[in-house]
Order: structure tokens, then C-alpha cells, then sequence
């Protein structure tokens, strides 16, 4: 018996990604993967927001729009690593202006989707844990 998931809306946060992540995360909305037949959305405000989906490896300009943006989402929110770089693994993580992921330059994620980038598929099936509350956040491999 599966637990009834409610709607899910996340609000995007593009933290000084590449761009690959975006295009997998706009690959959910296609009628392929079709994530609103499952209660799933993306907002354009983070007061609408249930989950912040970062990408990136949260770059200096980055940091504090990240802080803000995280503070405008109501409580109960879920903060989402979308991709390597968010999770602390990825190519840019040693760049000078690099903070290293969602984890060390803000707060630990409640969800780590890994992958360079994450493939469309894994992405929705992780999501769909988080928002039934079966999600057992995954680690990012170093």
C-alpha cells in the first residue's frame, strides 16, 4: 500500500551551474516524464515553494541570493542538491570562486540527487520519495 503524496512545488535555484542540471530538470515538465501528473511543479517564487531544488556549486555571487531565497520559502520546506556540483562532488568544486555545495556553503540538503547530470528518470523517482515521505537522502559520491 502506497502513502497518498501530496503536491510538491519547487522553486529552482541555479547556484553557478554549467546549465546540464536545467536541462535535465526542464526534461521533467516534457510529456515524456510529465512530473505534474504526480503533483509535482515548479514555481517562479519561493513563497510558493514546498522544496528548493539547487544546482551548482553555490559560486561567491551565489551564496547570499541562496540565503534569502531559502529564508522566502514557508515552513515545512524540504532543500533539494540537484546534481554533483550542488552535492559537493562535482567539476567546479575547486574553483576559485566555488564554495563547494549546498552542504558546505549552507546547510546540510534533505535530499542529495547525484550525477553529472542526473539522469530525468532517477530525478522524478527521487523527488517522488521525498514528497511521499519515503525519501532516505542519498549521499553524493566523491
Amino acid at each position: 500500500m502506497h502513502r497518498q503524496a501530496k503536491s510538491l512545488q519547487l522553486r529552482h535555484l541555479d547556484a553557478g551551474s554549467c546549465n546540464g542540471c536545467e536541462q535535465e530538470l526542464t526534461a521533467l515538465t516534457s510529456r515524456y516524464y510529465d512530473m505534474q501528473q504526480f503533483g509535482l511543479d515548479l514555481v517562479a517564487s519561493p513563497r510558493h515553494a514546498d522544496a528548493l531544488v539547487v544546482t551548482g556549486p553555490v559560486t561567491d555571487t551565489m551564496k547570499e541570493p541562496l540565503r534569502k531565497t531559502w529564508n522566502a520559502v514557508p515552513r515545512p520546506k524540504r532543500l533539494v542538491a540537484f546534481g554533483d556540483c550542488a552535492a559537493g562532488c562535482g567539476v567546479f568544486q575547486e574553483a576559485y570562486a566555488s564554495h563547494g555545495g549546498v552542504a558546505a556553503a549552507f546547510e546540510a540538503p534533505d535530499l542529495v540527487i547525484p550525477g553529472c547530470p542526473p539522469q530525468p528518470a532517477d530525478v522524478l523517482k527521487q523527488i517522488r520519495r521525498l514528497q511521499t515521505g519515503d525519501e532516505k537522502p542519498s549521499a553524493p559520491n566523491p
